[in-house]
């Protein structure tokens, strides 16, 4: 049983180390702490709130899910990445994401494309809270 075990967890190791793909986007190093209960952040203080930050390939914008809950996604669209002009938003439902220039709308609790020509889910981050910081990486 043991052996079994050991086995698994090194299959899971193998598994687990290997970086994110996204199939269109590319990969951009991602490292950052926030504190979202400074004022600084205000808008990540309550449920279904968001933020905007630099890094990733077009910007990243953060979601606050519940109370240890965020989600990270890169601001690019999977569809016209490489456009300059094409970015994504946060509508003002506050539950969807759409591209400033496709017009490719995606469920901001998952990423996962709801209509467009878009056929790929946003490139996401993870993220982990311990009530004080949150950190945004890959």
């Amino acid at each position: 049983m043991k052996k079994l075990f050991f086995i698994l967890f090194c299959f899971w190791c193998l598994i687990g180390c290997n970086g994110y793909e996204h199939e269109t986007i590319p990969n951009v190093q991602v490292d950052f702490t926030i504190y979202p209960n400074d004022v600084a952040y205000y808008s990540l203080n309550n449920y279904g709130g968001h933020m905007y930050f630099t890094g990733g390939v077009r910007g990243i914008v953060v979601y606050r899910l519940d109370p240890y809950t965020f989600m990270a996604y890169d601001r690019a669209c999977p569809y016209d990445w490489e456009d300059n002009d094409s970015w994504i938003w946060v509508e003002e439902s506050g539950i969807t994401l759409i591209d400033s220039c496709c017009g490719s709308r995606f469920n901001i609790l998952d990423g996962s494309v709801i209509n467009g020509p878009a056929i790929y889910s946003l490139k996401h981050y993870r993220t982990t809270f311990d009530g004080v910081k949150l950190r945004v990486y890959n």
